[in-house]
């Protein structure tokens, strides 16, 4: 029969087992931020924003394969895709490293700026900053017009990286605000639907050209 002792100690260390498998379970981006309760708020991008609890990850760092299918990159995890667009300009590139410290750095300085979740803000801002409509070239025989195109929600969602990490470089760019903050403030920005987000602007200013070319 079992000892009081022993009966103690297998309780213990059934707990601790049970805390640790809780723990383990519950990922949390940098240890910090939690993936429940993401909400996407456009039906059409949720397939391509991956936020879902089998996309959580500690760190956007997995190196995936991601460049080997079409369409495989949707399956990156989202935030992982906004430290490799920051790679960008060549001098940038391949430094990951460098590019996962300023997501988390920028991640506190939105938590500051909003106090929300800073996944939460990230989504909305991609959602709000992606044109719905563009332009594209139609010729023949030298005559080129523009004609309005639908844009997909894959390339809408791709578009929202790129415009807000080229407006976060280009607003750090010879001053003295760091590029974190610089991010921090272009999402926090997009997420509100601001115009002082550069990739707001571009957005709008894409599907104005876009409306006059219907």
């Amino acid at each position: 029969p079992h000892t009081p002792l022993a009966l103690d100690c297998s309780l213990r260390s059934l707990t601790t087992v049970t805390m640790a498998a809780e723990y383990a379970s519950d990922v949390k981006l940098f240890n910090k931020w939690s993936y429940d309760d993401i909400v996407d708020g456009d039906i059409s991008v949720e397939d391509y924003i991956a936020v879902k609890l089998k996309d959580a990850a500690y760190l956007p760092h997995t190196a995936g394969r991601y460049q080997v299918k079409r369409f495989r990159k949707a399956q990156a995890p989202i935030v992982e895709r906004l430290a490799n667009t920051l790679m960008f300009a060549g001098r940038n590139n391949g430094k990951k490293l460098k590019a996962v410290r300023i997501v988390e750095h920028t991640f506190e300085i939105i938590h500051l700026l909003t106090g929300k979740n800073p996944i939460q803000v990230l989504v909305e801002a991609i959602v709000n900053a992606g044109p719905r409509e563009d332009s594209t070239r139609i010729g023949a025989a030298g005559i080129v017009r523009r004609q309005a195109v639908d844009v997909s929600p894959f390339r809408r969602v791709n578009q929202a990286l790129y415009l807000i990490s080229i407006g976060a470089r280009n607003a750090s760019f010879r001053t003295i605000k760091t590029i974190a903050e610089c991010l921090a403030d272009e999402i926090v920005n997009a997420s509100k639907g601001s115009s002082n987000s550069y990739a707001i602007k571009k957005k709008d200013e894409i599907e104005r050209v876009a409306k006059a070319n219907r």
